[in-house]
């Protein structure tokens, strides 16, 4: 967990996170919020060794659409928070959906930086990707709408989802890891800007302040466990 603060907090710890994928509804059209660390490790009862972590799939994205009677197909939108491969090696499978992800993210992938996986950059020239700067409202009636806050990656985003019942939820992508990064503004080693990510974590804290926001950080286990349990949800 050391990667997680460049101030020592975590020095030496380990730790147990989620990397869940969010489905959102709009009427009678879907997106997927981030795509998950790969079905293809499904296979694999011990997981696989990567960038220090083990990376573990007990079920796999594809079977919990299909219990929902869903397929990848029926995707409209799958918003990419950022492409570091736990949150993007699902992508390939959604061949039909327009895939959002920024264009300071895209250019800065092809570059294979650390974290990336260049088969997921390379399968993105097959697919429908859709490019765009600053912020984007998915459906365009202001209820789900994906916010540019870099310095974990040049063009880093989050999502905030307006419910009729629940009201503002914002999910983190890797603007925070942790709630203890959340709580007292950490931030990771190898993010690409400090600066940046100091600018985006006070946009963050203030649009959920203002929204009275349920915060979730996505690898925080704890906020994955306080979610509704899949199939029930947040409306």
């Amino acid at each position: 967990m050391g990667t997680f603060s460049d101030t020592g907090e975590h020095a030496g710890e380990r730790g147990v996170m989620a990397a869940p994928c969010f489905l959102i509804r709009d009427g009678n059209r879907w997106m997927l919020w981030d795509t998950g660390l790969g079905d293809r490790l499904a296979a694999k009862p011990e997981g696989e060794i990567l960038l220090g972590a083990r990376w573990l799939v007990r079920r796999t994205l594809v079977s919990q659409l299909a219990s929902l009677g869903l397929k990848p197909d029926d995707i409209a939108f799958v918003g990419v928070s950022h492409l570091h491969a736990d949150h993007s090696r699902n992508v390939g499978l959604f061949t039909r959906s327009r895939i959002l992800i920024a264009k300071s993210e895209l250019d800065w992938s092809k570059g294979l930086p650390l974290g990336t996986d260049p088969q997921i950059i390379a399968s993105l020239g097959g697919l429908h990707v859709e490019t765009y700067d600053g912020d984007r409202d998915v459906f365009g009636d202001g209820r789900v709408r994906i916010l540019f806050m870099p310095g974990h990656t040049p063009g880093h985003h989050v999502l905030l989802v307006q419910l009729p019942r629940s009201g503002a939820v914002l999910l983190s992508g890797d603007l925070y890891h942790t709630r203890e990064n959340y709580v007292r503004s950490l931030v990771p080693i190898p993010n690409v800007n400090r600066a940046d990510t100091l600018a985006s974590f006070d946009r963050f804290r203030r649009i959920a302040t203002r929204l009275k926001a349920r915060v979730v950080v996505q690898h925080s286990l704890e906020d994955f466990e306080a979610m509704p349990a899949f199939p029930s949800y947040l409306d």
